[in-house]
């Protein structure tokens, strides 16, 4: 704003940013693509007083001046008397109008993306009426993906002509398209997909980091590996055409693997590879590899329900909310160094977690909610956790035992809590 006796008066800039602001929410381009009609545009001025006008007429009169019309200005300035008997009278600009579209396209300098706009949502509302509506709702977005919008349209296109079960996101046949360009743009195309796509095309409960679950795209098979911790065969009694018993150990689709039930009287289900391997020998049991939150995907394997269940995962937020998921499909499954006290025990081996989780587990325990809830409110320090690998084998060992001990009075293993 122009100086002017300490004060500060309102300058073409100034009106020309305020309008900006509001071009770069979408305002003005949003209701141009709705094709609502133009409503005159009036934008006050910060103007000077008649102390102001008395104390410096030549700086009012320079100031004046900066808001003279030229040829081909797209706006129309507003006038207003002020002063006086003592100082005369002037004529100062009061408020600027913008009466058209058009004008406000020249005033800011958008006229090249206005054009670029409609050509994008021209193209749109022929091929994806729906897509082309998300544009009038969020124009600038639009246009701050003006780069590579023919290629997105053509993702969407595709996806919703093409895609179905059993398909691949790396099948997506789209020049210029990768899978690296599906990742890089994911949320813009989440926001087309969500309102393009029919409802039962989108699957809502999968978040949007989740893509191809989302758009119901075939994703990469669950894997589940397992051994016999007895050295035996895993496919005892089964007609395998395998010698013997079969191996020992196995890594085989959740879907194939569903319709094996494995024998062992007892699995443990570690989440450390390494814990895994060194799982000490047990007759008749079966120590199974989780992988993390991929366990949870583990209900088709419905034998599972007839064995005694044991979750071993780290004692931390996400360990509780893994074990919370399992016990929704298999209720019976217990936790093993999952307390209180292997945690206290293991002080020099604590770590921090570096995103936590903190829902309602209603699944746990009664002395494994009171740990969840230890760690979610920091009791024993931020964000800690005791990773299962840092667990003393010895402690390992005397709670196998523990459980070989008590395994024929808990199998089947029901858990009341």
């Amino acid at each position: 704003m122009a100086e002017g006796n300490g004060r500060r008066w309102a300058t073409r800039g100034d009106v020309v940013l305020q309008l900006r602001q509001r071009w770069d929410r979408g305002e003005f381009l949003r209701r141009y693509a709705q094709e609502q009609p133009w409503e005159p545009l009036a934008v006050s001025l910060r103007r000077p007083t008649v102390r102001e006008l008395a104390a410096d007429l030549g700086a009012v009169q320079d100031w004046a001046r900066g808001w003279a019309l030229r040829n081909g200005d797209p706006i129309r300035v507003e006038l207003e008397p002020i002063g006086g008997r003592l100082i005369g009278v002037s004529q100062v600009p009061t408020r600027i109008w913008i009466d058209g579209y058009p004008q406000l396209w020249r005033l800011l300098g958008v006229s090249a993306e206005v054009t670029r706009f409609e050509q994008l949502l021209g193209s749109a509302r022929s091929r994806l009426p729906r897509v082309g509506e998300w544009m009038t709702e969020h124009p600038i977005k639009v246009l701050s993906h003006q780069q590579v919008w023919p290629q997105l349209l053509a993702v969407v296109e595709w996806i919703r002509e093409r895609s179905g079960p059993g398909v691949y996101l790396r099948q997506i046949d789209v020049p210029l398209v990768d899978t690296k360009f599906i990742e890089t743009h994911r949320s813009i195309l989440c926001d087309l997909l969500d309102h393009e796509l029919p409802p039962e095309r989108v699957d809502r409960d999968q978040p949007r980091e989740q893509f191809a679950a989302r758009y119901r795209f075939a994703t990469k098979p669950v894997q589940v590996r397992l051994r016999r911790l007895d050295g035996g065969g895993l496919l005892a009694g089964l007609a395998t055409g395998l010698p013997g018993d079969g191996p020992a150990e196995l890594t085989l689709r959740v879907d194939d693997l569903a319709g094996l039930p494995i024998q062992g009287r007892t699995v443990f289900v570690v989440e450390n590879e390494i814990t895994y391997l060194a799982f000490p020998p047990i007759p008749d049991a079966v120590v199974l590899f989780g992988g993390g939150y991929g366990l949870t995907r583990l209900g088709p394997l419905s034998w599972l329900a007839e064995r005694e269940l044991i979750y071993w995962g780290d004692l931390d937020t996400h360990g509780f909310a893994i074990l919370n998921q399992l016990r929704a499909a298999f209720p019976q499954a217990r936790s093993m160094l999952m307390d209180r006290q292997t945690f206290l025990a293991h002080e020099n081996h604590w770590g921090q977690e570096p995103k936590p989780v903190n829902a309602r587990l209603d699944l746990l325990t009664g002395p494994e909610a009171d740990l969840y809830r230890d760690l979610i409110e920091d009791r024993y320090g931020p964000r800690l956790r005791l990773e299962q690998e840092r667990v003393s084998f010895a402690v390992v060992l005397e709670a196998v035992d523990e459980i070989r001990r008590i395994g024929d009075e808990v199998l089947p293993a029901i858990v009341d809590w």
